[in-house]
């Protein structure tokens, strides 16, 4: 992985000094409140409904096992014992002190890590597929051009305030998971005669105003990666809008432009760039690449340990884990690990999701160690993996996630929620979502009924700005407020993968008490229109592009 160079760490050591003064001019009085927001925000600062909030950047999700065992000493020794996983790949503390920030971000930077662009209208932390570099599927690793675009774009003089914040993702598989399609800019390595280029997809967003990207670009030479960038992002600078907030982003310039016109405005900006000296060389590729080189994987005979894996999936409790929260590898006798942190009801209290206590991460930065070359990463369903596990190696890592309550068998499952901290924490959201959550674990507590709904992607959130994504779910919940009482609208049909579409709005919001049971409703529909057919039983997703809403709409609202 990435470790600091000489002018990284003096970048990052600096800006501590920098805001340390700061903060100490606000405290006492010497810096009014109006010229100390925009400087805490482009340090990942923000004030909460109850205390300041602090977001960690994790680039591309990565993360060292030290690292970690750093983050699990701030959250045990400035805040309360735990941080939140984000879609965004990112940590975030909930209860830090002002006064304590400057120190927090010192122990950040003495570890090779910071929270600079994790907040403000700048280019955030560019996030990628947790199996990069260990999908068989891949055409190409996708982290060296992560570090590439992080490099690029990190203090950015030109694009530290743009119109609103700008969001990257980049995959190298057909297979998207990294909701590429609702990324201000998405990009696919893709292959053509020999030749490593970008599909590179503009103007997806969710929010108010939810739009499926537009494909701009069928094949960018990698070489061309950064110029292309930077002529985006000059045309988004120049003509996105400043005066109003929501309708700042550079999905609805792409929209009021037109695509055609979009396109012609970012190839004459890219005339005076391309070939330029943001043109990047083979060595340029050559030394990204040498920050992710393969590890020195064991030669396993998987034919030879197949008989131990046998006896050990005899364990049902297992079995379930194995089939749910392991992912092929593309060297043999290997698989990745996903840890699930959706460990819902826990000793009677609801665990929110990508929620992870100071103990848990100290165990796992162990474990990381020891079973999987020290290094972890989160993802983008606010779970945690352990790339590089061997098979022989799984049954006990499974004992120990379980004696953590770490290795709960729902990925992919209803219960996989990716939920918000909602109205309970954020000073933007309308409703809260933690007690929704809990209701539904309740509702669906039997991994077996779970295991026979097959995969179902709820996503919820408690306002309109989206950050749970629920527009894309296969069931989307928002929160919503009405005269002061929390409401839920519920959607149908979204999809964050390849084939991303919005979901559709299923009806009228329903009562915080009526939504686990509305989602149960729903549940049943699918499960009586479902067909089965050789062996094969339609998907939700495939019973609502059937169907549409019409049938669950009717079952809800009769």
């Amino acid at each position: 992985m990435y470790q600091y160079s000489y002018a990284d760490q003096k970048l990052v050591d600096e800006r501590v000094s920098q805001f340390r003064s700061q903060t100490e001019r606000f405290l006492s009085g010497e810096l009014p409140e109006e010229q100390f927001l925009p400087l805490r925000l482009q340090n990942g600062l923000y004030i909460q409904r109850h205390a300041p909030m602090l977001r960690i950047a994790i680039p591309y999700g990565l993360m060292s096992s030290h690292q970690l065992r750093t983050l699990a000493e701030i959250a045990r020794d400035y805040d309360k014992g735990y941080g939140h996983f984000t879609t965004r790949t990112n940590l975030q503390l909930n209860w830090v002190k002002l006064e304590e920030v400057p120190d927090i971000l010192a122990k950040l930077a003495a570890n090779q890590m910071h929270t600079i662009q994790t907040s403000g209208n700048c280019i955030r932390n560019t996030t990628t597929d947790p199996y990069a570099g260990i999908h068989a599927e891949e055409i190409a690793d996708p982290r060296p051009y992560c570090e590439i675009i992080r490099q690029w774009s990190t203090f950015h003089p030109e694009f530290a305030f743009l119109p609103r914040k700008f969001k990257i993702a980049v995959i190298g598989t057909r297979t998207d998971r990294a909701a590429t399609q609702v990324h201000d800019i998405g990009l696919h390595l893709v292959e053509r005669d020999g030749e490593i280029g970008f599909e590179v997809i503009v103007g997806g967003g969710l929010g108010r105003t939810p739009i499926i990207g537009k494909l701009i670009h069928e094949f960018l030479p990698r070489r061309h990666l950064l110029s292309y960038l930077d002529a985006i992002l000059r045309v988004y600078n120049l003509e996105g809008r400043r005066d109003n907030k929501y309708k700042a982003r550079i999905k609805i310039l792409v929209e009021s432009l037109g695509k055609d016109t979009f396109i012609q405005k970012v190839n004459d900006e890219w005339q005076t760039l391309k070939d330029g000296d943001l043109t990047l060389s083979e060595a340029h590729f050559a030394k990204a690449e040498s920050y992710f080189t393969t590890p020195a994987y064991e030669q396993i005979d998987r034919l030879a340990v197949q008989t131990q894996l046998d006896e050990f999936l005899a364990d049902k409790d297992f079995y379930n884990w194995y089939e749910h929260n392991t992912v092929a590898h593309k060297i043999n006798g290997y698989k990745a690990v996903v840890i699930s942190l959706k460990a819902g009801v826990v000793d009677g209290n609801y665990v929110p999701a990508g929620d992870i206590t100071d103990a848990q991460m100290f165990a796992l930065a162990d474990l990381a160690d020891e079973y999987s070359l020290g290094e972890i990463r989160a993802t983008h369903q606010q779970n945690l993996v352990l790339s590089d596990v061997k098979i022989t190696d799984l049954y006990i890592l499974w004992q120990k996630l379980s004696a953590l309550d770490l290795a709960r068998a729902n990925i992919g499952t209803l219960t996989d929620m990716i939920v918000c901290p909602g109205f309970d924490y954020c000073a933007l959201a309308n409703a809260t979502t933690h007690n929704i959550a809990e209701s539904i674990e309740k509702q669906f507590n039997d991994l077996d009924y779970l295991y026979d709904l097959g995969n179902i992607r709820l996503n919820m959130s408690g306002c309109m700005n989206a950050c749970a994504h629920h527009h894309v779910g296969d069931i989307g919940i928002l929160g919503v407020d009405k005269k002061g009482e929390h409401w839920y609208q519920i959607s149908l049909g979204g999809n964050s993968g390849e084939h991303a579409k919005l979901g559709q709005i299923l009806g009228r919001a329903v009562a915080a008490d009526e939504v686990a049971q509305t989602i149960a409703t729903i549940v049943n529909v699918y499960k009586n229109e479902r067909i089965e057919s050789h062996g094969h039983i339609e998907s939700f997703a495939q019973v609502i592009e059937r169907l549409g809403i019409t049938p669950f709409k009717t079952a809800v609202y009769h």
